[in-house]
Order: C-alpha cells, then structure tokens, then sequence
C-alpha cells in the first residue's frame, strides 16, 4: 500500500514529552503496560513446573513431559514470533493503543482454553496462540513504553518493566507448589491456567487509562490530538509534582502520512541501519537461546537428575526468580549513568562466563539441586539485566514509524534462532540422562551471550538520556530551512502532489 501524504506539521511533543519529571502518571504507565511481563513470566514458569504433575496418568491430557518442555515450549515461543511480526506491522500502522488492548485479549482467550485442554493437540494449539498474543504485545507495548516515558528515565525504567518477567516467574512457581500438592491431578493445572487469566483481567482494567502515544499521532496527521493530550498529561504532571513547567522550544518538522508500505518501513529498519541491526539480531538469539531453555527446562533437570520431586521445583525455580527480578532492579539505573555499551556488555560476557563456570562444576558433578540453583541464581542476576537491554535497545535505535516492527523483527528473528532451537535441543539433552549433553547446552548458550557482548562493544549505541528522536530521526521528519524555534506546534504547511 501507497503511503498517503498529509501535509507537514511543526511539532513539540517530543521535546514536552522527555522534559517531564517523573510523576503518579508515569506511574500509572508502567503498571498498565509494563505488567505484561509478568504474565509472560507466570505462562512460561507454570508450564515449565506443571509439566511433570501435567504428563501423569488421569491428567485430563496424555501428555509426556518431554512433550511439554520440548514441543510446547518451542510452539509458545513459536507463537510469540508469529504474533510479533503479525500485531508488530499492525501496531505501526494503527497505532499503540489499539493493539496493546487486542493482544491482550487475544492471550486471556488462548490461556481460558488452554486451561480446558483435553487433548495433546489441543494444549498445542492453544499454547501457540498464547504465545501469538504475548508476542504482540511485546511490539505493542515496547514502543508505546518507550514513546511514553522521558528520555532520562527511559533506561531504568524499560530494563526494570522487562525484569517484571521474573515477578511472574517467581508468582508462578509457587502457586504451582500448593495446586500440584493439595489438588487433585487433574484439576491443580487448569487452576494454574485460570491465574493467567484472571490476572490479565485486571491488567486490562488498568490499561484502558493508557492513552495513544502523542508521537505516533503526529506523525499519522493527528497533531491537534496529539497536542490535546500532551497538554493534559502536563497539567496532570504539574498538578501531581507541584513543580511548574518549562517552556519547551525544540521543535521538528514532520511530513504527516496517513500510512507508509511496508517496503519503507523494512528499509528504515535494516538499509538504513545495518549495524543496529547486526547488533539487535546479536543481542535476541543470546538472551533468547539461554532464557527459554532454562525457564521451560529447568524442573526437568532437577528431576532428571537430582530426583526432586515435581511438587518442590517451584521452590527452586523461585529463587532463581528474584535472582533475576534483583538484576535489573539494582543494575537497571545504571543503564542511565554509567551508559549502555558499557552495561550490556558486561551484563552479557559476565553471565557467559559464568554460566561456563556453571557447566563445569555440573560437568564434574560438584553440584546439587541447591547449589545448582544458587549458581543459576548469580549468572541470572546479570543474564536479566542484559536481556532486558536487548528489548530496550531495539526499541529505541530505530526510527520512530518503524519502531514496533523493529521490536517484533528482532523478537521474531531472535528468538526463533534461540528460543525455538533452546527448548528442543535443551529437553532431547536432558532427556538423555547424561550430564556431559546438559552441560554442552549450558555451554552454548554462554557462548551465544557472550558473543552477544562483543558485539555490543564494536556496535553498541550510545543513547543514555537521548531523545528518541536524537538516535534516529523519524523517516518522515524534514530538516528545517526558516525554523528558529518559534512556530506554534501544529502548525501545517499544504500537502505536496500525493506519493504513488
């Protein structure tokens, strides 16, 4: 499809947007949006430590667990790629709000029926819709995030919404604990299941309030919206911090279109920036290989080899949660101050290196299911912050119009080279018994990570407390020939000839 033009527009927003201090409204952003994590957390932590309660006898489902960890996993993460591209193309096109509320409806759907799965083939089908609707909403909502918070903050408070995964993760691993040993087998899962669900709920109460981002309405020819509602997040911003507002006079020339093809929008994303997108690529496959390997598999190993029964890995994988919650808590603000070559770097070959120390202490039989954990638990405390920076960095490194397509190439890319293949080569190992193949995946995907931080330190960006708008320029912005700063926002010049 043609883009259509709309005429220019001289705008504002950014610059009003990114000079705000934090506030009860900011607030109300990151818990309508950024929650998400938590129930993509809780979906893959609950699979994961119902697989063994799942593949008994008088389940509802036959089911091996093998089946769950392997197939499921990799059709979720499947699903979750799909999503991505599908309601990522979407998202850029009719903007944030629409579709972060679609995506979500989309997963409380696919949890409600996976919880009344009676078959294998059904469990499947529902688990990749699942995925399908949480991958959506990682385009939706990284964009609309990023485009919502001020550039100061934006760092900390994107790699700490992406740490929330293990908020859920933690949440899911207990309550699996009580539903597997005080229920009967065929009735603790599907209440797992109904969690999601009612979880998503409220979510979706919140997130009604979340309003469009003012960039992307700008951009599409809705700058008077766009302006309306920038005025009234000022007013409530004031009101809540007691602090007047400066008066902002950076301004952008933008050349509205209604839509622009998709041939454009891929052009902005990987001709226009190749290295970025060499670096986004890098970052997705490591974080992905080494994060859905282990959350899908970790109880099996546990149970594989240490025996532990099905009914206690929750009290394991728990502890490795708030390892990993505590990572981009506590590193996050660094991303801010000290920058983020030198913090995703670091937060990747550390957690590379040792998680091969991991695999040789596993190899050489030094550990048990308590020190194992404990090991997880220190190379995921950097292994989250750093795979939250992947998702941060290719929402911010890219051109505005492309920004939600760019999240779900890289997601999509990524994470079926790592996501996909992790979880199935992860079980075919562990199902082997044989603690030298377990330990070969533990080596794969430090190397993966890595590799990952090598490549940020020749291609990383610099983007700490920068504007969006600073790192890429907007595909539709023009330079300014007369602009001194003075013209009103929302300004428009006539339209040239329509594009064909």
């Amino acid at each position: 499809m043609s883009s259509q033009d709309l005429g220019t527009v001289r705008t504002n927003v950014p610059a009003r947007l990114d000079r705000l201090p934090w506030s009860k409204w900011h607030w109300m952003i990151v818990i309508g949006l950024g929650t998400v994590w938590i129930l993509d957390g809780l979906e893959v932590t609950i699979v994961g430590n119902l697989s063994g309660q799942l593949s008994l006898k008088g389940s509802g489902v036959d089911i091996t667990q093998g089946q769950i960890t392997g197939l499921g996993a990799a059709l979720y993460v499947a699903g979750a790629c799909v999503g991505a591209l599908f309601f990522g193309r979407l998202t850029d096109r009719f903007g944030r709000k629409k579709l972060f509320m679609i995506t979500l409806a989309v997963y409380l759907i696919a949890t409600a029926m996976t919880a009344l799965s009676f078959t294998a083939w059904w469990f499947f089908a529902f688990r990749f819709l699942t995925g399908f609707g949480i991958g959506g909403e990682y385009a939706a909502i990284n964009s609309a995030i990023d485009e919502l918070i001020p550039k100061k903050h934006r760092g900390r408070i994107d790699i700490v919404i992406n740490g929330t995964y293990w908020l859920g993760a933690a949440a899911g691993a207990l309550l699996t604990i009580p539903l597997i040993n005080h229920l009967p087998v065929n009735v603790g899962w599907r209440l797992a299941f109904a969690l999601g669900v009612v979880l998503g709920l409220v979510i979706l109460l919140v997130r009604r309030n979340v309003p469009e981002s003012p960039r992307w309405l700008f951009i599409h020819g809705r700058d008077e919206e766009a302006n309306r509602l920038v005025d009234g997040i000022e007013k409530r911003v004031a009101s809540d911090t007691g602090t007047p507002l400066d008066e902002v006079d950076q301004y952008m020339t933008i050349h509205q279109r209604k839509s622009i093809g998709i041939i454009e929008t891929l052009h902005g994303i990987f001709a226009r920036y190749p290295k970025r997108a060499v670096l986004g690529f890098s970052l997705f496959v490591g974080q992905a290989f080494l994060y859905n390997a282990i959350t899908f598999g970790f109880a099996q190993i546990l149970q594989t080899f240490f025996k532990t029964p099905p009914g206690h890995a929750g009290y394991y994988f728990a502890v490795i949660a708030v390892g990993n919650l505590f990572g981009p808590l506590l590193l996050g603000p660094l991303f801010d101050s000290i920058g983020r070559k030198v913090m995703i770097a670091g937060t990747y070959i550390l957690s590379g290196v040792l998680l091969l120390v991991t695999a040789w202490l596993f190899d050489a039989g030094h550990l048990d299911a308590t020190t194992l954990t404990a090991c997880w638990t220190v190379v995921l405390f950097f292994a989250s912050a750093g795979a939250s920076s992947a998702y941060l960095t290719v929402s911010e490194v890219f051109p505005m119009e492309t920004r939600a397509l760019a999240i779900a190439c890289f997601y999509a890319i990524g994470t079926a080279a790592g996501g996909i293949t992790g979880p199935l080569l992860f079980s075919k190992l562990v199902s082997s018994g044989k603690v030298s193949e377990t330990a070969l995946a533990f080596i794969i995907g430090a190397a993966l990570m890595i590799i990952g931080g090598i490549v940020e330190i020749f291609l990383g960006v610099k983007a700490e407390r920068q504007s969006l708008e600073d790192i890429a320029s907007p595909l539709t912005q023009q330079q300014d020939d007369d602009a001194d700063g003075s013209q009103p926002s929302g300004q428009r010049s006539p339209s040239p000839q329509p594009a064909m």
